[in-house]
C-alpha cells in the first residue's frame, strides 16, 4: 500500500473489509463493506443461531433498501437517529446473549482466543460510524464489490496467462485496464475509449463526440 502511494494520498472515503492496516490511514474516511458484514452475520446465524446477528443482518438489509429507494440516497437526521438507536439495542442484546470469553490459561502468551461471533460483535461496536457511513453520506456505497470486480479480471489474466516477465509491463497493463474501466463507468464503449486514447482526445464529452463521429464515418 505504501509503495503504490495511492491510499496514503487518498482524501475521500475508503470502503474496505475492516483490515486493521487500513485504519492506520487517518487522512481519509473509513466505511465498512456491507457485503462482507452480511456474509459474516449469515455465518454466525447459521452456526450459532444468535438472535442479535439475525436482527443486525435484517437491519442492515432494510437500511440499504431504504437508502437505495430514497431520492437523497441517505437518511435524514431523524431517521439516522432511529437507526442508531436500533443498532445499539441489537449490540446490547448481543452482549447479553454471547457467552463469556474464557480466561487465558496461566503461562500462555498472546491474545485470548475468541469466537468469530465475538470478534464480529466487537468490530460492530468499535466501528459503529464506519458501518453506518453509507446511510449518512450519499456518496458512500454500501459495498466495495465494484472495486473488487475491477480487480477480478487481473486475477483471471494471471491465472490464464501467468505473470508478467517485467514490472514495467505489469504497470502498463494496470494503467490500460484502469483507463478502460474508468471510461466504461462513464458510459464510453471500450473500442471508442481506445480510439480516443490513440487520438489524444481525452478532453471530455466534446472529444468523445468527435471521436465517435470519426469512427462512424
Amino acid at each position: 500500500m505504501e509503495e503504490n502511494d495511492i491510499i496514503p494520498r487518498y482524501m475521500g472515503k475508503l470502503i474496505h473489509d475492516c483490515w486493521a492496516s487500513y485504519f492506520s490511514y487517518s487522512n481519509c474516511g473509513h466505511g465498512l463493506c456491507g457485503s462482507h458484514l452480511l456474509r459474516e452475520l449469515t455465518f454466525v446465524v447459521e452456526t450459532n443461531r444468535y438472535r442479535w446477528a439475525r436482527r443486525m443482518k435484517r437491519l442492515l438489509q432494510a437500511t440499504y433498501k431504504r437508502v437505495s429507494d430514497c431520492e437523497k440516497k441517505c437518511l435524514d437526521d431523524r431517521e439516522y437517529a432511529r437507526l442508531l438507536k436500533c443498532y445499539r439495542k441489537i449490540l446490547e442484546l448481543g452482549t447479553l446473549e454471547m457467552p463469556a470469553i474464557p480466561d487465558k490459561p496461566a503461562g500462555k502468551r498472546g491474545r485470548i482466543a475468541k469466537s468469530d461471533a465475538h470478534n464480529l460483535l466487537e468490530r460492530l461496536q468499535k466501528h459503529e460510524a464506519s458501518v453506518l457511513l453509507f446511510a449518512r453520506d450519499p456518496l458512500v456505497p454500501f459495498t466495495n464489490n465494484r472495486g473488487e470486480r475491477d480487480l477480478r479480471m487481473s486475477k483471471v489474466k494471471q491465472k490464464v496467462s501467468g505473470c508478467f516477465r517485467s514490472e514495467i509491463y505489469a504497470h502498463a497493463y494496470c494503467r490500460i485496464t484502469s483507463y478502460l474501466q474508468t471510461m466504461a463507468y462513464k458510459g464510453v464503449n471500450p473500442m471508442i475509449a481506445i480510439q480516443m486514447a490513440l487520438a489524444g482526445e481525452l478532453g471530455g464529452a466534446s472529444s468523445y463526440h468527435s471521436c465517435y463521429q470519426t469512427i462512424k464515418k
